[in-house]
Order: structure tokens, then sequence, then C-alpha cells
């Protein structure tokens, strides 16, 4: 079925074009009746996503010199413009590819959510990276006197690996605030690093019935109401106790009872503080579950490196905006593919080989299908 369909076409054939035709028609765009389409916009950026450019002018002259099978590849008849491309990344509605992105999200979680687990429920990790600009280029995102940067606030799926919220601020928000961007899902579980330790809202999440793990930061004043220590355990759990903060501030804050678990990570060679308003699961199992926080570092190493994030196409904000969600709409693609196809390997391995080989006249199955000699 796919013996003389480009891979490239064969990827672009997984993004619903019917949802997001109707996303553009929602939004009254001056720009809509231009013959470089939002469409061809949003697929020529993916093709630079996968291939790897590293400007506009490379993914420009890239799609111009492979302009006899431009038609086939989706992006349409004519050569683009470099002119027309930036000011299409410049001054189209950056809603249309947030809300795009979400959609992707949600078709790559449904797809993904029956992945195993170590733990049987909805778990969460919360993080933020930030991304350096150039302060003499991006004027409009100064966070201090003599740099500018970005943030984008992340909630991702610990079963799934897939991100299912973002938002994207200036450096300057504080990861505390960046926890009122999240819609709290009861008895759900969010696990965070000790950059969010904020116990005023960490007893919101208390008080919807959601659970929390987070490591400690500084050294609170509490008083222990029950527990003792396990220092013969074999799970390296040192201390499992139910504690009660004493100082005037933490203890207004957050006035109702915490879990305070010691783990002492034998790789490491270190120890770990976590409290937790979860009284049901094991000690050894509030332990794991951080541990898989590092799967919301492992995706923003991923976007950072493998996609193009870091390096941006454009310099205004509306531009940079618009490749932050076109490199969250290829993450949730690939894995999409590689679910769909039961491609074998890592998501790195399978985005190296489909960009590899966009420009092919082959079946994607065949590019991962050993050859026999």
């Amino acid at each position: 079925m796919n013996a003389n369909k480009y891979v490239f076409s064969q990827v672009t054939s997984f993004l619903p074009q019917r949802f997001f035709n109707r996303l553009v028609s929602k939004y009254d765009d001056r720009t809509k009746n231009w013959k470089f389409s939002h469409w061809n916009q949003m697929l020529a950026l993916i093709l630079g996503q996968l291939i790897g450019c590293a400007s506009l002018r490379e993914l420009v002259g890239t799609i111009n010199a492979n302009s006899k099978m431009s038609y086939h590849l989706g992006l349409g008849k004519n050569l683009i413009d470099l002119k027309t491309f930036s000011i299409a990344n410049k001054v189209r509605d950056v809603k249309i590819f947030e809300q795009y992105a979400f959609y992707m999200i949600d078709i790559a979680q449904k797809k993904l959510s029956f992945k195993d687990f170590c733990l049987h429920g909805k778990f969460y990790a919360i993080d933020s990276t930030t991304i350096d600009l150039c302060m003499s280029v991006f004027e409009w995102a100064n966070f201090r006197s003599t740099k500018s940067g970005i943030k984008i606030h992340t909630q991702i799926d610990l079963a799934t690996k897939i991100p299912t919220f973002y938002r994207i601020t200036n450096a300057n928000i504080h990861d505390t605030k960046g926890m009122d961007f999240i819609e709290i899902e009861p008895l759900a579980c969010y696990v965070f690093d000790r950059g969010y330790f904020d116990l005023n809202r960490l007893y919101k999440i208390n008080l919807t019935n959601a659970f929390f793990i987070i490591r400690e930061k500084g050294l609170p004043d509490y008083e222990i109401i029950s527990g003792e220590d396990l220092l013969e355990n074999d799970d390296n759990i040192l201390r499992d106790q139910t504690i009660r903060f004493t100082g005037n501030r933490n203890r207004d804050n957050y006035p109702s009872e915490l879990r305070r678990i010691v783990y002492y990570a034998l790789e490491l060679k270190r120890t770990f503080v976590y409290y937790t308003n979860n009284f049901y699961l094991k000690a050894n199992e509030i332990a794991l579950l951080y541990k898989n926080r590092w799967q919301v570092e492992l995706f923003f190493k991923w976007i950072k490196q493998y996609l193009k994030v870091k390096t941006f196409w454009g310099t205004s904000e509306n531009a940079v905006r618009i490749q932050i969600h076109i490199a969250i709409i290829t993450y949730c693609l690939i894995n999409i593919i590689k679910n769909d196809l039961k491609l074998k390997g890592t998501i790195i391995d399978t985005m190296r080989i489909i960009g590899n080989s966009s420009f092919v006249s082959t079946s994607i199955m065949e590019l991962f299908t050993p050859c026999k000699r």
C-alpha cells in the first residue's frame, strides 16, 4: 500500500487533517487564502524537526531542492518562499498550533494508556525547563538584566511518558506559580521536585482528594506522631514516619498530618527525604515513584537535543511558540507511529531512522525490518 509513497508522506498520514482544518476555520486569519497554507506550514515545520534543520533558511532550501517530490510530500505544488514562511511564523495565530498539539497529546495518551506500569493508578511528574535566549535578539523574553529566556512547565504521565499538559511562560515565572496551571485530578498522584515546595499549594492538592510526593527543602520543624527508624530494612527505607509541622508558618500552610520517608539510594550513595499525603502506598513504592520522576527530565532532554527547540527558526514570540508546539506535535506523532506499527527500539532511534529516510520511497515497516543477506 505504501510502496510508492515517500516516508514523510506516510508519517503525515497519521495526522488528523480534518480536525486541523476545522481549527483554522475558527480563526479569522488574513493569511487563510495564501498558497502556502497553514497545513503546508505545519508539515514543513515537522519535516524540519525530523531531518534536524538548524535554520529556516536550511529548511526552505532543502524543501525547494526536492521540489519534484514536494506535492507528494504534502507541501504543495509551489516553491516555498523564505520571506513568506518567515511572515507566516510571525503572524499566524499560535492558538491553532497549540490546540492541535493538545489534540495530538490526547490521541497519544489514549493509544499508550494501556502500557504496563509498576503501579496501578494515575501518576504524573511535574517539572519545568528553561531555554536561554539571546537578549539582543529576543528582547520580548527578558527576565534578567543580561539574559532572556522562556520556561516550559510540563506535566508528564509516568506510564505513557507523554506530556498531558504544558504551558510556555517567561523564564521569570517561578516553579511554584506553575503549580497553579495544573488541573488537579482526584485520586491522581503528582510527583514534584523540591523546587515546588510550597505547603499552601500542596495542601490545596490534599483538599481535592489527590496525592503528592515531594522532596524535602530546607529543614522544616516538625513533630513525630508515629513511626520509627527502620535501619535493617531490605528496601533501603531508613524512616517511615507520620509527622506534623510545628513551625508557625508551615503549620498554618499545612495543618494536616504528613508522611515523611527517608530513603537511601544505594546506587547514588545518598539519602533522600520525601513528604507525601499518601498513606496507602508502601514506602518503597513512594521512593520508586520519585525515581520515575526522571521521565520528565528525559522528555526535556529529548525536546532539546533531538527536536529543534534550542535553535529557533524565528525571533518573534509567535514564531518561538509555534516551533515549541510543533516539537510537541512531532513527539506525539512519532510515539503514535511507533505504537500503531509496533516498531521496536527507542523513540530516539525511531525518529532518527524516519528522519533520515523522509525522502525515500519505501514502507516505514521496511525501514525497521532487518535485511536478509
